[in-house]
């Protein structure tokens, strides 16, 4: 009987273990990222594709341009587990507002909130 418990908790010892490493997997680059901005000045109308690829922060945007003016972004592919931290309504109000990607992320989502700015940027910058 202590044998099979002691496999048991071996083995759900190892699920943890790498449930764990899954989900840190990634946050120390993710946190490191730059956020190089945008500049709008001579952005035509439209509407701006763009994609951030990284592990499980991956994602895609939509960015819709007017007069020079980021007036609403778009989600196109969510990043995985994001409701989780549902970052994406403050994170684009705060672009939206600033007009810019250099922007204060939400607290506890910092690599989420950063995935969202580097898509926006790739819209924005290629």
């Amino acid at each position: 009987m202590k044998k099979v418990l002691l496999i048991v908790g071996g083995i759900v010892l190892v699920i943890l273990l790498g449930l764990f490493l899954t989900v840190t997997n990634g946050l120390s680059r993710g946190k490191n990222v730059v956020l190089d901005g945008v500049d709008l000045s001579e952005m035509p109308n439209g509407a701006y594709l763009g994609t951030y690829d990284f592990k499980r922060w991956s994602n895609t945007v939509n960015v819709h341009v007017k007069d020079h003016q980021i007036t609403a972004i778009d989600i196109v592919q969510d990043i995985t587990g994001a409701g989780i931290t549902d970052c994406s309504g403050e994170m684009f109000r705060r672009v939206i507002d600033a007009q810019d990607t250099r922007v204060d992320t939400v607290t506890g989502a910092t690599v989420t909130a950063k995935a969202y700015l580097k898509a926006i940027e790739d819209a924005l910058n290629n």
